[in-house]
């Protein structure tokens, strides 16, 4: 049985994701939505320690929070000036907005409940130990994620070096 402050504290980490989400992307100013994105990432975390995922959590802030908000945010310095607003929103752009979020909505609540209904009979998972967790991500085998790992160091260190291009050639 939950304890009652911890149903508390899952809804408001949830709900602090729920506003800075719908804030990020509605939001004129970019580096507010930066700020909002770094804002739900860390509250995504949050949820993580909360499951006694320490290591998942850990990644989510070195990761995500650390590394690709800042990337963010100097891609955005140095392509655009920050201080501006976007242009407002058309009424065909919102209406192709809105039927895209509830076709995506309606295409992860099916997924979710067929996941649950395919989970329902299995048995429970123990938790690895980092041991494990780290002999599988700097795996070379067949089921390895030594490749995806550097394939992505890659991209972002292309995305880095083209905001650099981008940035001096104004």
């Amino acid at each position: 049985m939950e304890s009652v402050g911890s149903i508390i504290m899952y809804a408001v980490v949830a709900l602090t994701i729920v506003i800075c989400s719908v804030l990020a992307v509605t939001t004129r100013k970019i580096l507010r939505s930066a700020t909002y994105l770094l804002f739900t990432l860390f509250a995504t975390a949050a949820i993580y320690f909360m499951l006694d995922y320490e290591f998942l959590g850990g990644v989510q802030i070195a990761v995500y929070a650390g590394g690709i908000v800042v990337l963010f945010v100097f891609a955005i310095l140095l392509t655009s000036r920050p201080g501006h607003d976007s242009e407002k929103l058309t009424s065909r752009s919102r209406r192709t907005g809105l039927v895209a979020a509830v076709a995506t909505a309606i295409v992860c609540g099916w997924s979710l409940c067929s996941r649950s209904a395919l989970m329902a009979g299995l048995p429970q998972m123990s938790n690895p130990d980092m041991k494990l967790i780290g002999a599988r991500l700097l795996s070379s085998d067949a089921g390895g994620l030594l490749l995806p790992f550097e394939a992505v160091s890659v991209l972002l260190l292309a995305c880095i070096i083209g905001a650099v291009v981008i940035g001096r050639r104004r």
